[in-house]
């Protein structure tokens, strides 16, 4: 079976690793953020340690932590994402995995409807406000021109 893809990072990543703040900087997580994901079972394996016991990351790490951000910010919730998690660690638990995938898929499907529901109610409020003050009416979420 082909390798589950999911976003990668494409940084230059030393053969010792990352530290966790590079990693911070890198994904836009918080320090802490990490250290809690790392806590709660949510990376695949904890980072290694440095002889002085100090994290570190690679390539691997990376691109997990990259996928748990794409999950975290379409909405997954913790359990679930701790779910793949202790999925992806056993072997041939791949329909298990598909299945909260598509779960979480059908989630993210009906909040783009949601969302998309809402930018239609916002762009016709913006339309009628426009016709009381006598501007002309565009799409609200289309970039001004500023060449005039």
């Amino acid at each position: 079976m082909a390798s589950i893809e999911l976003p990668t990072v494409g940084a230059f990543i030393p053969p010792g690793g990352l530290t966790i703040g590079a990693v911070a900087d890198l994904t836009g997580l918080s320090v802490d953020t990490l250290r809690y994901y790392e806590r709660e079972g949510l990376l695949l394996d904890p980072a290694r340690r440095d002889s002085g016991g100090r994290r570190r990351y690679g390539r691997d790490d990376l691109e997990w932590i990259a996928g748990l951000i794409m999950l975290r910010e379409t909405g997954m919730s913790i359990a679930d994402v701790r779910q793949m998690a202790v999925l992806s660690r056993i072997p041939g638990t791949e329909s298990d995995r598909l299945s909260v995938l598509e779960a979480h898929l059908q989630g993210v499907l009906i909040d783009l409807d949601r969302t998309r529901a809402h930018l239609a109610a916002l762009e016709k409020k913006i339309a009628a406000y426009r016709d009381a003050i006598d501007l002309p009416n565009r799409p609200a979420h289309e970039p001004k021109d500023v060449s005039s």
